[in-house]
C-alpha cells in the first residue's frame, strides 16, 4: 500500500511539473497595481508589469486550494482558458478600509503586487474580493472586481530592466532549491551602516526563534532563509506621536493606522525591488528601534521592533516576530480581543471570517476545526472569560508608553496566565469566546495559543495545522 501511494505521488508531480512546463517559463512575472478607495468603494489601476529572476515558488502546487486571504488572485491562460495559477492574500489597504477614516469616507492609494510564474503565452489576469453579501453565517465567497490581460511577448508592456542594489545578501539557512522550499528573505529598516552587525546578529537571532518554535522546528528542512543587508540613512523608524521622523530604506512607521504599536510600510515597491534580487515566498522585515510593536499581513509581509525598551521584557521581540510570521504565513487571525486596535468591524456581524482559526458558529456541527474536539468537550467552551476580563479591562487603563507601564501590568498578566493554565479546557480544542478583537459572538479553537496571549506559549493545535498545510503549498 505504501509503495502504491510513492508511486502516486511521484505520477501527481511528473503531471505537475509538466503543466508547469507547458504554460510557464522558468522566471517570474510581478504584476504591480495601484488600489484606491473609502470604505465600500474601490478601484485597482494597473501599473507595470515586470519580468524578474527564477520563479521560487511551487512548480507543483500551483493552485490554492486553501480558501485563505481577502484577496485571490487568479491567471488563466487565454488560448486554454485553463486557470494556471492562484494564490490568496490579504493588503494593507482592506485593513485600512475598516478605521475611522475610511469610516468618514477619505479616500486613499495605495500600491499592491501579485507575483506569478512567467506565462508563455497571452494571459488573463483577475483580482477577486471576498463578498460580503452572503447569506448569514455562511463563508465569504470571492467576486471579481480587476481583471487584465496581459502578452508575455509584448515589450511595451512588460519592462525587464535589471532590479539592482548595492546591498549584501547572506544565506542564513539554505535547505534546498527554491522551487521546492519555502524560502523567506529577512529585510531591515533603520539600520544604518553602522548597524550592519547588529542586523546579522538580529537575523540570525530572530530565525533561531522561530525554529526553535512548533511547527516550524519540525518542519525546517522544509525552509530557506536569507537576510539581505539594507542600509538606511538614519538609524530608528518614524514615530509620528513623538514628532519623531526618520529618512529610512523602506518606509516603516509607527502609529499605522493611529495605533502607537502598529508597525507598516507603503513603500510596496521600494521593497519589492529590493528582495527581487533573492528568491523569496514571504518577507519578514526588522525594525530597528525600541518601542513594542510590528505587524503582519497575510501573504504581504511582517515587521518587528529589535531593541528592547524595558529590562527583562527582551522575550516580547521574540513573540513578535513568531506571532506576526503567524499572520503573515499562515493566515492567521489575531485571537486577543481587549487590546486596543485602530479597525472598526473588522469582522461583520453574522458571516464566517476567513482565517482558519476563528469563527462565529458556536455548535459542534458547524465548527470549522469540528474534526478536533473531543466529544467530551463542551461548546462554547467554558474558560474563565469573567475573571480574565476584568484584570483585561484595569490593563486597559495603563498607559503603554508610561515608564512605569511593565511594572503595574506584569502582576495582571502574571494572573492572567494562572488562569489560562488552569482553565478546565487548557489543552482542549473547542471554540473559546472572545477572538478576533471582540469578546462576544467570535470564537477561538484554544484556551490559549501564540495568537491569543503576549507570551511565549506555541501554538495551539489548529493554528498549528494551518501553518503545515500552508508549509505544504510550497515545500515538497
Amino acid at each position: 500500500m505504501k509503495h502504491a501511494l510513492l508511486l502516486l505521488l511521484c505520477a501527481v508531480t511528473a503531471l505537475s511539473a509538466q503543466t508547469y512546463d507547458r504554460y510557464f517559463t522558468p522566471a517570474t512575472m510581478r504584476v504591480d497595481y495601484y488600489h484606491s478607495g473609502t470604505k465600500g468603494q474601490e478601484s485597482i489601476a494597473l501599473d507595470k508589469v515586470i519580468g524578474e529572476g527564477p520563479w521560487p515558488g511551487s512548480r507543483v502546487n500551483l493552485i490554492d486550494t486553501l480558501n485563505l486571504g481577502e484577496f485571490f488572485v487568479k491567471v488563466t491562460d487565454l488560448r486554454t482558458n485553463a486557470l494556471i495559477y492562484s494564490r490568496g492574500y490579504a493588503t494593507m489597504f482592506n485593513e485600512w478600509q475598516t478605521t475611522d477614516e475610511a469610516m468618514n469616507g477619505v479616500w486613499r492609494t495605495m500600491s499592491e503586487t501579485v507575483r506569478f510564474p512567467y506565462p508563455k503565452d497571452r494571459v488573463q489576469v483577475t483580482i477577486a474580493r471576498r463578498d460580503k453579501f452572503v447569506a448569514a453565517g455562511q463563508p465569504l465567497a470571492f467576486r471579481d472586481i480587476f481583471s487584465t490581460v496581459i502578452d508575455p511577448a509584448d515589450p511595451t508592456q512588460v519592462h525587464h530592466e535589471a532590479l539592482t542594489h548595492p546591498y549584501k545578501t547572506i544565506d542564513l539557512m539554505i535547505n534546498g532549491a527554491p522551487e521546492t522550499k519555502v524560502d523567506i528573505v529577512i529585510v531591515g529598516d533603520g539600520y544604518a551602516a553602522g548597524d550592519m552587525e547588529k542586523f546579522r546578529k538580529d537575523a540570525k537571532h530572530f530565525n533561531d526563534v522561530m525554529f526553535s518554535t512548533e511547527p516550524f522546528r519540525n518542519r525546517r528542512n522544509d525552509f530557506n532563509v536569507r537576510a539581505i543587508e539594507v542600509v538606511s540613512p538614519e538609524s530608528g523608524i518614524d514615530k509620528p506621536d513623538k514628532n519623531i521622523w526618520k529618512n529610512t530604506a523602506l518606509g516603516t512607521m509607527y502609529n499605522t493606522f493611529g495605533s502607537a504599536r502598529y508597525v507598516l510600510t507603503e513603500a510596496n515597491q521600494t521593497l519589492r525591488n529590493i528582495v527581487a534580487e533573492v528568491p523569496y515566498d514571504f518577507i519578514t522585515i526588522l525594525i530597528n528601534d525600541d518601542r513594542y510593536g510590528g505587524g503582519g499581513i497575510f501573504n504581504l509581509y511582517t515587521t518587528t521592533y529589535t531593541k528592547n525598551d524595558a529590562p527583562g521584557q527582551e522575550w516580547q521581540m521574540d513573540y513578535v516576530y513568531v506571532h506576526e510570521f503567524g499572520h503573515c504565513f499562515g493566515g492567521l487571525a489575531d485571537e486577543y480581543y481587549s487590546s486596543q486596535v485602530s479597525y472598526v468591524d473588522f469582522y461583520p456581524k453574522g458571516v464566517e471570517p476567513w482565517e482558519p482559526n476563528v469563527t462565529a458558529a458556536k455548535t459542534r456541527e458547524t465548527l470549522k476545526w469540528g474534526s478536533m474536539v473531543k466529544p467530551t468537550t463542551p461548546i462554547p467552551t467554558p474558560w474563565g472569560k469573567a475573571e480574565y476580563d476584568s484584570l483585561e479591562a484595569v490593563r486597559a487603563t495603563f498607559d503603554r508608553l508610561a515608564p512605569d507601564y511593565y511594572q503595574k501590568r506584569d502582576p495582571l498578566m502574571k494572573r492572567e496566565a494562572e488562569i489560562l493554565k488552569t482553565a478546565q479546557y487548557a489543552g482542549a480544542v473547542g471554540a473559546f469566546e472572545g477572538a478576533g478583537y471582540v469578546s462576544k459572538g467570535l470564537y477561538r479553537p484554544a484556551v490559549d495559543c501564540r495568537m491569543f496571549t503576549l507570551s511565549l506559549v506555541g501554538f495551539d493545535p489548529v493554528c498549528s495545522a494551518a501553518i503545515e498545510r500552508m508549509i505544504d503549498l510550497y515545500a515538497h
